[in-house]
């Protein structure tokens, strides 16, 4: 007599996820919960040997508000590799890692992130070099936070390259520990893809006030080196910065090296479709290392949605629904470092700029140092900046991800921008 109880999945039924990073953890987490079969569950392959880590909460890590365990994320089932992946055969279907370990797998999701982009400066690598030189660090990793925190003491002089949000939460971060900042941003101001002129010259009023030195439509041009470690970094007009540490916070871009080796179609990220598939029908890609839709956003919300995605199309097949891009909000905190003084609160989503025909609605408060703005195009809200009191926010931020037509006398949106909207 045959039993109709199926047996327990093979190992190339198995799902391997390689990145432990949000997307890659959240992916394991929902595979692990959703699925009842007594066989093996998915398989994560991360190369940091740390746990995984919320990697949106190491500014305030390396700012000493949190401990790096604090911001350790939950485990996943199934089995955990703490390895790196180094080849991914297509034919056989198997992943091979640094340490020996061969991994089958049935369906791979790449989750390799996004690495921090090093900028072309003068002197930065001496020939044959391929290691940073001494004193100058990348802010991506825990252990990228961890070695500036052991090298950061009052008084320290930090010059951070970069004036986005990466460089803003570093010079935040550092300034909060004593260190002496020097802000670079080669821009003419500062978080230009999330602020408007407005929004932006009171972060950079904030940062001023917790004694960071900003510096816009400012270039690096190069950096000097003495006994293998950057001792200053020179500015195209020739000035010349003394520096302990150098951060740079430049930007990232996704990481596609394994893919591209494996023969997948990649562009700035991995190419994927509504269903996060990539040119191969067995290997899926989420999360920074993923462009959709010509879109490669490298940032958490969008990682975290992919990853739920897939999860509901892998769990449920032909039920779930398509992935059709998200909707991003950005948040930071930035602290004054005055006795008694409140954090700067911010949000921003959609279009910070807004068109000549569009409608907006700006509310700013300097004695409270507060600022509020939100753009309609036609009969939809397209974008939003707000700074200070944060009570609108979660209102407003519904209404943008929604984008359903707003009532025609406006009055709705009036309301959500001077009452409390739910955060």
């Amino acid at each position: 007599m045959t039993s109709s109880t199926p047996g327990p999945k093979s190992s190339h039924d198995r799902v391997v996820v390689i990145g432990s990073g949000l997307a890659g953890v959240r992916l394991a987490q929902r595979l692990g919960a959703g699925d009842g079969d007594s066989g093996p569950g998915p398989v994560l392959i991360g190369d940091e040997p740390h746990a995984p880590y919320n990697r949106v909460l190491l500014a305030d890590v390396l700012a000493g508000r949190y401990g790096p365990e604090v911001i350790t994320l939950p485990p996943t089932p199934g089995e955990h590799l703490r390895t790196r992946a180094v080849r991914v055969d297509r034919a056989d279907r198997i992943v091979h890692c640094a340490d020996g370990s061969v991994v089958p797998y049935g369906t791979l999701v790449l989750a390799t992130g996004s690495n921090p982009v090093l900028p072309p400066l003068r002197g930065l690598f001496e020939p044959g070099a391929t290691e940073l030189p001494g004193g100058v660090h990348a802010f991506r990793t825990m252990d990228d936070c961890l070695a500036l925190s052991e090298a950061v003491v009052p008084g320290t002089r930090v010059v951070v390259i970069g004036g986005g949000l990466l460089g803003v939460s570093a010079a935040r971060a550092l300034a909060a520990r004593g260190a002496q900042v020097v802000l670079t941003q080669q821009g003419d101001r500062l978080m230009e893809r999330q602020l408007d002129p407005a929004a932006s010259a009171l972060v950079h009023r904030h940062l001023t006030e917790l004694g960071v030195e900003v510096h816009t439509e400012c270039r690096v041009r190069g950096v000097r080196q003495s006994d293998g470690a950057v001792k200053s970094v020179e500015l195209a007009d020739g000035y010349v910065l003394g520096t302990d540490l150098t951060v740079l916070a430049c930007g990232v871009r996704p990481r596609t090296g394994l893919a591209q080796a494996a023969g997948l179609d990649v562009r700035r990220g991995i190419v994927v479709d509504d269903e996060l598939r990539t040119s191969d029908p067995h290997i899926r890609a989420i999360g920074d290392c993923a462009e959709h839709s010509g879109e490669a956003r490298c940032l958490a919300a969008p990682a975290l949605e992919q990853a739920d995605a897939l999860a509901d199309c892998l769990l449920s097949p032909g039920d779930a629904r398509p992935y059709s891009g998200t909707r991003a909000l950005t948040r930071l905190t930035l602290h004054t470092g005055r006795p008694g003084s409140a954090p700067l609160d911010l949000a921003a989503f959609g279009d910070p700029e807004h068109r000549p025909d569009d409608d907006v609605v700006q509310l700013a408060d300097a004695t409270r140092g507060t600022y509020r703005k939100v753009i309609v195009r036609g009969d939809r809200l397209v974008g939003g900046v707000l700074l200070g009191e944060l009570t609108a926010v979660g209102a407003l931020a519904r209404a943008w991800e929604a984008d359903d037509p707003l009532p025609d006398d406006g009055s709705p949106l009036l309301h959500l921008l001077t009452h409390d909207g739910g955060l």
